[in-house]
């Protein structure tokens, strides 16, 4: 099955609940055929912008919303040819795999020979043929997960909406499902609105990631761009985990508790974030860097536990000492305190053991560390 996709455009939607602004006015644009996932913390709007998109809320005034060239800002959701998955799947318990998967065929007087053929198509693809008569209560959270999707794609929607549809899966269910999904997207090749507060579904299904917070957009990008190159803390601190390196900035450097390392800062080449290191900058011939980038003061760094590494204390850029080791299987991730005012984090090889109070040396990868606003 292969759906033609259709963009989707949302320009100064904004909602308001009795009085209180649950959503500020944003603008956004979904490539036909894209998955766009809305990321963020509870309450911070990305349901309610995924229902603006459905037509089961509608955007305050001056909001529009478009499917490709057609205005279906006043379009309640029967019209709007989308299809949902809900948390709850919202199945009909009295009915079998392959009466929920039909039932809007059956209620859109579909023909029934077209009906039966593509159910049976979304049963294969589901690999739900062999429970197709069983009722759905006898099966399994994740065969029950795919019906709801199976019965969402069986009217063909031009754009396909996901509230947090693995939520309530265990962890290693959600693994597997989540590879299972991001396969059948791609192969689907439908528009489709994703969202979840789990950092590393967003990851593996987005083609771009939305971070939202306290309903407004703080960042759009891909799952690097977002991971590599945040837009500001709020963005650096929800993806992922990050360090933070505080101390006094002076001559390209800063100096924190633990010793020094060079200053970075982000510039922007025709909106193309990057990051230029301190040194480098300096000799750039387009992006230069002077010394009044970095004024005289406090200043602060980020970078990723990953970014960093062990070295002798002698030759390293801070130092401190182990103060925790949790082995998480392939790597073990280091809590080292003194190398700078707020503990750091560093990942190792799973097989590296170190005992507490261990001084140790880090070294940071120069394109790893982060200024940010």
């Amino acid at each position: 099955m292969k759906l033609a996709p259709v963009s989707i455009t949302l320009a100064q939607c904004g909602k308001t609940f009795r009085g209180t602004r649950a959503l500020e006015p944003l603008d956004l644009r979904i490539g036909a055929g894209e998955t766009l996932v809305l990321l963020g913390p509870s309450g911070c709007g990305k349901t309610t912008t995924l229902r603006m998109i459905a037509g089961l809320e509608t955007p305050d005034a001056g909001g529009r919303i478009a499917f490709g060239d057609d205005d279906v800002t006043a379009l309640p959701i029967e019209r709007r040819q989308v299809g949902m998955v809900f948390q709850s799947y919202a199945l009909f318990p009295n009915l079998t795999v392959r009466g929920n998967i039909g039932y809007a065929l059956r209620i859109k007087r579909v023909a029934k020979d077209v009906a039966r053929q593509r159910v049976d198509e979304l049963l294969a693809m589901m690999r739900l043929t062999a429970q197709a008569d069983q009722p759905v209560d006898q099966l399994s959270g994740g065969q029950r997960q795919r019906v709801a999707l199976a019965r969402a794609l069986a009217m063909q929607p031009r754009v396909l909406l996901l509230d947090e549809p693995l939520t309530a899966l265990d962890a290693r269910l959600r693994d597997t499902l989540r590879s299972e999904m991001n396969a059948l997207l791609r192969g689907l090749g439908i528009t489709t609105v994703y969202v979840t507060h789990d950092q590393a579904e967003a990851m593996e299904l987005g083609d771009r990631i939305v971070v939202m917070s306290a309903g407004r957009i703080e960042q759009i990008g891909t799952p690097r761009e977002i991971y590599y190159q945040p837009a500001n803390r709020t963005v650096a601190q929800f993806v992922g985990t990050i360090n933070r390196l505080a101390g006094e900035q002076r001559d390209g450097v800063l100096t924190t508790t633990g010793g020094t390392v060079p200053l970075t800062r982000r510039v922007s080449d025709e909106g193309d974030a990057r990051e230029i290191q301190g040194a480098d900058a300096l000799s750039a011939a387009s992006q230069a860097t002077s010394p009044a980038t970095f004024p005289a003061g406090p200043g602060e760094l980020f970078f990723r536990p990953e970014d960093a590494s062990l070295v002798d204390p002698a030759n390293a850029q801070l130092r401190g000492t182990v103060a925790a080791a949790a082995f998480l299987g392939e790597r073990t991730r280091l809590t080292i305190h003194g190398a700078a005012p707020d503990a750091l984090l560093v990942d190792v090889a799973g097989r590296v053991e170190l005992a507490r109070g261990t001084a140790v040396g880090i070294s940071i990868a120069p394109h790893a560390l982060i200024a940010l606003s």
